[in-house]
């Protein structure tokens, strides 16, 4: 007898009906697939890492391009002074009778404007009549216009504008009509 009881004792410890097995089947289902939505974060970290890192390659690159384009715009700015001297010196010096003094700095001045120009230097284009463009123009000051059709429009040029590139270094500073 005392056989008896210790199988009904190992039968009553391990009884392993189809409920048993099936929490089990569905814990194993519910781990499978904790994992599964473990794993898809991850993913989704990792791709939206790369993502962001991808834009900070493109960001910095796009920011070196255009501190290439603009590294030499601090020596630009203080040579616009020596450019503006030299054109003062050619119209005066065309004034006189030394004319291989003329070209003498005809040559220095061309030789500086060419170089500059290599390094993307131009001259914002600004005559007398053009309209004004308080983005692209610097009023000094206004006059009396000598007719209507002069109103708002340019009168005088007082100093040559220049760009680097597409951005405006110096704005042309102009007389307008009023």
């Amino acid at each position: 007898m005392s056989e008896d009881i210790d199988k009904n004792e190992e039968a009553v410890e391990h009884p392993m009906d189809e409920n048993t097995a099936e929490v089990i089947e569905n814990e194993a289902l519910s781990i499978e697939e904790k994992l599964t939505e473990e794993l898809n974060q991850e993913k989704d970290k990792f791709l939206r890492l790369f993502a962001e890192f991808e834009n900070y390659k493109r960001r910095t690159s796009k920011e070196r391009v255009e501190l290439f384009k603009t590294a030499s715009e601090d020596v630009i700015l203080s040579l616009l002074p020596v450019l503006d001297d030299f054109d003062r010196a050619y119209l005066e010096m065309s004034k006189t009778k030394e004319k291989d003094l003329l070209k003498g700095v005809e040559l220095i001045s061309k030789k500086l404007k060419n170089t500059l120009e290599q390094k993307g230097l131009a001259v914002v284009e600004v005559k007398s009549g053009d309209n004004f463009d308080a983005d692209v123009h610097q009023a000094i000051t206004q006059v009396a216009a000598p007719s209507d059709k002069l109103k708002g429009k340019i009168m005088d040029v007082l100093e040559k504008g220049y760009k680097l590139g597409d951005k405006i270094i110096r704005f042309p500073k102009v007389v307008t009509g009023q």
